[in-house]
């Protein structure tokens, strides 16, 4: 059999993402979540972010699959390796659209991303067409394929946070320090949070990033 050739095509297909919190807010917070998660049960995780005169608005990842045989579970994917590209850029698109469907009222932006999610919301705020002001790092490092220096005026314009449990072991420790030192010699401060739990979101260290 001869190799096959490779096409693709773009398709419109429907996604969801909850909202919670002031129709017209200061600030908007973009939530994302992590693998395997799914938006709605996310949010509440982050009660501990909300504030009156703040939005929070939690899209799902596109790629939907179940997370156990047989149980009927169902968790989300950002991306895979597999046409990695193509879902980035399929990303970058969506999480654009829905800020400019909640515009004109959402305020300055903040996007917070923990574990997979961290990495969608770092190339958002980097890639992305929607200018963000703050990215938040949660349990995850900085994309190794990011070009900052192509981006340089908007990687320096960001405030950029990255959280780290000390009992963290999914997390590639040399992976996690490279990207923060990447991000100094690219002209920036980034701020590191760190606190005694693994993989998880912990209350006390949301209640301060909010």
């Amino acid at each position: 059999m001869t190799d096959a050739e490779v096409h693709s095509i773009e398709v419109p297909r429907t996604a969801r993402y909850f909202v919670c919190g002031s129709e017209h807010p200061s600030e908007t917070w973009f939530v994302l979540h992590g693998y395997g998660q799914l938006a709605e049960p996310f949010l509440k995780e982050l009660r501990e972010l909300e504030r009156p005169d703040r939005r929070l608005v939690a899209p799902e990842a596109l790629s939907r699959y179940y997370l156990k045989r047989g149980t009927g579970t169902v968790g989300a994917s950002w991306m895979t390796r597999e046409q990695r590209t193509s879902e980035i850029r399929d990303t970058l698109r969506y999480l654009d659209l829905v800020h400019e469907t909640l515009a004109p009222a959402s305020g300055a932006l903040t996007a917070f991303g923990f574990s997979q999610g961290g990495a969608a919301a770092a190339r958002w705020a980097v890639l992305g067409r929607t200018p963000v002001a703050r990215l938040i790092s949660y349990a995850c490092p900085l994309p190794s394929d990011l070009e900052l220096e192509r981006q340089a005026a908007r990687v320096r314009a960001l405030r950029w946070t990255f959280v780290l449990g000390a009992q963290d072991q999914s997390i590639d420790r040399a992976a996690f320090e490279a990207g923060l030192q990447r991000l100094r010699v690219a002209g920036c401060e980034p701020e590191l949070i760190t606190f005694p739990g693994a993989h998880v979101l912990d209350s006390d260290v949301l209640r301060g990033l909010g």
